[in-house]
């Protein structure tokens, strides 16, 4: 079977997302003075060929960990899309 699996990764809560000031700044530029915080992360969609769901879970989580995100910086969530 192919699972469709969205993995999103974000900044971990403690550390300083630049990106995400910056666009706070501008959103305070444009009066949307009500927004408090704001994060940037990625959204990867991968289809992966696998037995089981659980299996491709497996696959996913071994790619983010060993690939699409950095666990230093970032931290990630795996779902099964579809």
């Amino acid at each position: 079977m192919t699972f469709t699996i969205a993995i999103n990764v974000m900044p971990l809560k403690d550390l300083l997302d630049p990106q995400g000031k910056a666009v706070l700044a501008g959103l305070h530029n444009l009066g949307l003075k009500n927004t408090e915080d704001v994060r940037i992360g990625k959204r990867i969609t991968l289809q992966i060929a696998a037995a089981s769901e659980q299996e491709a879970i497996a696959i996913a989580k071994e790619a983010t960990e060993k690939l699409l995100a950095n666990q230093v910086m970032e931290q990630f969530e795996i779902s099964v899309i579809g």
